[in-house]
C-alpha cells in the first residue's frame, strides 16, 4: 500500500535524493513524538527564564520531530541532502491541508534559522512569536499522534 496524497512530491523527493526509503519505524516514531512533547515543555520553560531564541528553536525542533514522526511510520527518511526542507515539503504535501498545523512549517523554520544566524541589526523573537511556534508545535505533535493512531499511514513501496 502506498500513501495516496502528496504522492507526487513525495516521489520527485526521493528522485532527487533529498528522502530516501528505510524500514518503516514505529518505535521511532514514538520516541520522535515523545522528544517533540518534552521539545514544547522545556520551550515554554525557556520562554519563562527569558531565552526566547532557546524556546524558538525548541518550537522548531517540536515541529521538525512531530513531522519527522509521520515519516518514520511510512519508511521515509531526510537525507542530509534534504534536511529539514526535505521534512517540510514531505509533509505538508501530504498532511498540508486547509488548517493543518504543517502549513505554517516553512515559515517556523525560515524565522528559526533567522533566528539562529541573525544579522547584525535583526532582532531575536518576541514573546509573541515564541507563543506562536509552541502553538503550531503543540497542533503539528496533536495531529501526527491522530494520523498515527488513525491506521491510515500507508508505506512508500
Amino acid at each position: 500500500m502506498t500513501w495516496g496524497p502528496g504522492s507526487a512530491e513525495v516521489d520527485t523527493l526521493l528522485e532527487g535524493g533529498e528522502l530516501e526509503r528505510v524500514t518503516p519505524d514505529s518505535d521511532l516514531a514514538v520516541r520522535l513524538l515523545a522528544d517533540s512533547a518534552r521539545h514544547i515543555e522545556s520551550a515554554r520553560s525557556a520562554a519563562a527564564l527569558g531565552d526566547l531564541t532557546g524556546a524558538y528553536q525548541l518550537a522548531y525542533d517540536a515541529l521538525r520531530k512531530a513531522a519527522a514522526a509521520l515519516l518514520a511510520v511510512q519508511g521515509l527518511r531526510a537525507t542530509s541532502r534534504g534536511g529539514h526542507i526535505a521534512i517540510q515539503d514531505a509533509v505538508r504535501a501530504q498532511f498540508g491541508g486547509p488548517g493543518s498545523p504543517f502549513l505554517s512549517f516553512g515559515r517556523i523554520r525560515r524565522n528559526r534559522n533567522a533566528y539562529e544566524y541573525p544579522d547584525s541589526d535583526e532582532a531575536g523573537p518576541d514573546v509573541g512569536d515564541v507563543e506562536d511556534a509552541v502553538a503550531v508545535s503543540r497542533d503539528a505533535l496533536a495531529a501526527a499522534h491522530a494520523l498515527m493512531e488513525s491506521g491510515e499511514l500507508g508505506l512508500w513501496a
